[in-house]
């Protein structure tokens, strides 16, 4: 039976419902026969015939030119095979295969920057040609078919991998089907456009989808003959958190808050002392390209599964143990030695990219040095790519609470000197974290929202350096036994100052506690706009209200001092330091004011001691530059005011990274024995960097940024670097300026060329062995090429 096409006419083996039919043929007896039965013959006849060629190539032969043969084939005579057998169809290419199996011959992800996925997914800030998508919403691709798709013989559906072991169970291989309509909560897929061989699907993802990097499978089947074709498409997809999808767990509402907190890449990060706050601009940069990629190689090499990657909660644990590299190679080691060599300055960072770059290039290898603020700031960078509302946050007068007393404990001996081998908790001046938004469902109702994680290695949970999320409404209320690490940051912002003397026989008494002593003036960025806001009702009750005594008391109930607050301490006679203006500035005296005050009705009488001492800002103290001793005699009802100096000849020598100092004031009230205490901590502030741009700025066009500098000091700075960046405009670049000398001004003038429109912050930082936290920052509005 020979096949022939017709004219006018293409072969295809459909059935009725087939677009472009296999029109009849004539058989041997030339009548012509059905599509459906010529198909059949056709695959038989074509299956059997080569089957036999192959099984027995000497009995079946074609005939030779000459049309000789020789011997019979089951008394069949000579030539006579070959006048029976229909010869089978011959194979053009793969044509007739085509037409049997449809076949996926390219896929579109409607990935570009303007395309619907990336505008309705919040995404098309990434620079990158990937598709990126937010789980529990649509998204569409289009598939290039081999043919058109019949809904009647043909089958399709989709795969999506993650991870290196994908499995089912573990919601880590997904099998999304082809269906007639899309339902919420599960995987699917919808033709919802169909034009010749090219078909457009939506495609629809649960909220509890888990994270990361996908590879993606196209299967389709003939439903007829049962065999299949696999397309694997070589672009990976990428699938983020979802905070504007109500059932997401990361859920925020509020179109300004969403753009802060997720899409914002740029914030300031505030440190200092409660009255001296300071500010710097930080590029958290997670729409720059390779940060996605960084961010998710950071949760690779983690310990957790990609399976446990759809909980947010779970997620920021492991992100708040892998930004740091004690014990898992994470981000980025700390250092507060002052000693930076073989690596850059903490102080010196004004940006995260560089540093997750840097992390993902050398292959996990931790990259050299962070301290708080650059923990929080690269926190911040990856938290907010993967899709979840997050802020970095500063705590003046943070507690380190070292053995989960809730309290904050100083030791003195019987001459009221600190013994300093028992003092391990100490106050950071000040101390930066992260607040995240999400629910939790894995605590009573009321206490989703904010969640404080805290990246900065200072006591382990659970065996390893990490820290939250902890819910801040429980930490307000005092619920320490909620996790996680709740009394930990419980103890950072609320916690009391509990000076203990030791006795004879070595046994301590408490002598003086101090309810105001920490969690000052938490601050993050405002929304919208670069203002500082202050956020310390959201951590604790107003100080000294009958619901903040109430937390403290209750949560000291789960400390390992329970009993503390079992015998209160009277006082009548208050001391305080307090400051004028902005402070005492770098390369000048610092001047201080003591407030002394009786609010009893009887004559007092002390001697107070002070002494002040060069501090690390985590609380660490360095070394006594100054003591003194001071007589105060009050009248009834009187308030004394004392100056107190501290000149630049001693302490010029002695500063460390945060020019921060500790003033502790200690003395005993003759008539009552009342224990007066205080400690203050403050820093010396430093000079800004200002910068100026030259000009107006073009995207692709060359422009110039004039940054000035005065050195404060009446000495001059060794080899001074100011380091250049700005997101859009340039990656970071260090210009060695060299020395400058004592009270000299410098300029330098930076050029660039902006990559993309619109208002641009241009950051620049000091470094240098003598001064840090010297920093400037500018807006740069960048227009689009003329």
């Amino acid at each position: 039976m020979m096949f022939c096409r017709m004219p006018g006419q293409r072969l295809s083996i459909r059935d009725n419902a087939a677009l472009g039919r296999f029109h009849g043929v004539s058989a041997s007896n030339g009548q012509a026969i059905s599509e459906k039965h010529s198909g059949s013959i056709a695959r038989k006849e074509s299956g059997c015939w080569h089957w036999f060629q192959r099984a027995c190539p000497c009995c079946v032969r074609r005939k030779s030119s000459s049309n000789d043969v020789s011997g019979d084939v089951d008394g069949v005579a000579p030539g006579d095979v070959e006048k029976e057998r229909p010869t089978p169809p011959t194979l053009n290419g793969d044509t007739e295969l085509d037409e049997l199996t449809l076949a996926v011959r390219s896929v579109d992800l409607l990935s570009e920057k303007s395309d619907r996925n990336k505008t309705e997914h919040h995404t098309d800030q990434y620079n990158s040609d990937q598709l990126i998508i937010r789980r529990g919403q649509t998204f569409q691709i289009e598939l290039d078919l081999s043919r058109p798709f019949n809904p009647n013989t043909d089958k399709l559906h989709l795969e999506m991998k993650t991870g290196s072991l994908p499995q089912v169970l573990k919601k880590t291989h997904i099998i999304i089907p082809l269906v007639d309509e899309l339902q919420d909560e599960r995987w699917e897929a919808k033709m919802v456009e169909q034009k010749d061989n090219r078909v457009r699907l939506s495609v629809n993802s649960p909220v509890t989808a888990v994270i990361g990097k996908y590879k993606l499978t196209i299967t389709t089947q003939n439903l007829k003959t049962g065999e299949t074709s696999t397309h694997d498409h070589d672009k990976d997809l990428y699938m983020l958190f979802n905070p504007w999808c109500e059932e997401d767990t990361v859920y925020m509402e509020g179109e300004k808050e969403l753009k802060e907190y997720v899409l914002n890449d740029t914030g300031r990060i505030y440190y200092g002392t409660e009255k001296q706050i300071g500010a710097r601009t930080w590029n958290f940069g997670q729409f720059d390209e390779g940060i996605l990629e960084a961010c998710l190689f950071v949760l690779d090499n983690s310990d957790v599964p990609p399976s446990g990657r759809g909980d947010p909660v779970s997620v920021v644990r492991v992100i708040s143990a892998m930004i740091n590299s004690p014990d898992d190679l994470g981000v980025l080691e700390g250092n507060w030695s002052g000693d930076y060599a073989g690596g850059t300055s903490p102080t010196a960072w004004s940006g995260s990219v560089e540093i997750l770059r840097q992390y993902h290039r050398e292959r996990g290898t931790p990259v050299k040095y962070g301290q708080c603020w650059v923990f929080s700031g690269v926190t911040t960078t990856v938290l907010r790519c993967l899709g979840i509302p997050t802020r970095s946050v500063t705590n003046f007068q943070s507690a380190h609470d070292t053995d989960v007393s809730l309290t904050t404990d100083v030791y003195l001996d019987e001459n009221m000197e600190p013994i300093n081998h028992l003092n391990s908790d100490s106050v950071w001046n000040f101390h930066v974290w992260n607040d995240c938004w999400m629910a939790r469902p894995d605590l009573p109702p009321g206490l989703g929202g904010w969640q404080a994680v805290d990246s900065t290695p200072q006591e382990t949970s659970y065996g390893t350096f990490r820290c939250g999320p902890a819910s801040l409404a429980a930490i307000r209320s005092g619920q320490v036994y909620l996790k996680f690490d709740t009394p930990f940051v419980f103890a950072e912002v609320n916690s009391d100052k509990i000076y203990w003397q030791r006795n004879l026989d070595g046994t301590f008494k408490q002598i003086h506690s101090e309810k105001k002593a920490v969690g000052h003036c938490i601050s993050t960025k405002a929304v919208g706009s670069d203002e500082r806001v202050d956020i310390t009702h959201l951590y604790k009750y107003p100080e000294g209200s009958e619901e903040e005594r109430i937390a403290v008391e209750t949560a000291c109930r789960y400390g390992s001092k329970p009993n503390v607050y079992s015998s209160p301490i009277a006082d009548d006679v208050q001391v305080e330091v307090k400051m004028e203006g902005e402070g005492p500035r770098m390369g000048g005296d610092a001047q201080l004011k003591i407030v002394v005050k009786n609010s009893s009705s009887q004559p007092r009488r002390t001697t107070l001691h002070s002494q002040v001492a060069v501090m690390y800002y985590t609380g660490v103290l360095k070394d006594t530059v100054k003591k003194d001793t001071l007589n105060v005699e009050l009248n009834p009802q009187e308030e004394k005011t004392l100056d107190w100096v501290l000149p630049y000849t001693q302490y010029q020598d002695q500063l460390v990274d945060q020019a921060a100092l500790m003033l502790t004031l200690s003395g005993r009230v003759t008539e009552t024995q009342q224990v007066l205490a205080n400690q203050t901590s403050f820093r010396l502030r430093t000079p800004d960097l200002h910068i100026g741009s030259i000009g107006e700025a073009y995207v692709g066009k060359e422009t110039s940024a004039k940054i000035t500098f005065t050195n404060p000091l009446p000495c001059t700075l060794r080899d001074v670097v100011i380091r250049v960046e700005g997101l859009g405009l340039r990656d970071l670049h260090p210009i060695k300026v060299g020395d400058v000398g004592k009270h000299a001004n410098v300029t330098v003038t930076e050029h660039f060329v902006p990559l993309i429109a619109g208002k641009r912050k241009l950051v620049a930082s000091l470094d240098c062995r003598q001064l840090s936290q010297v920093h400037g920052v500018t807006d740069i509005d960048v227009h689009e090429s003329q």
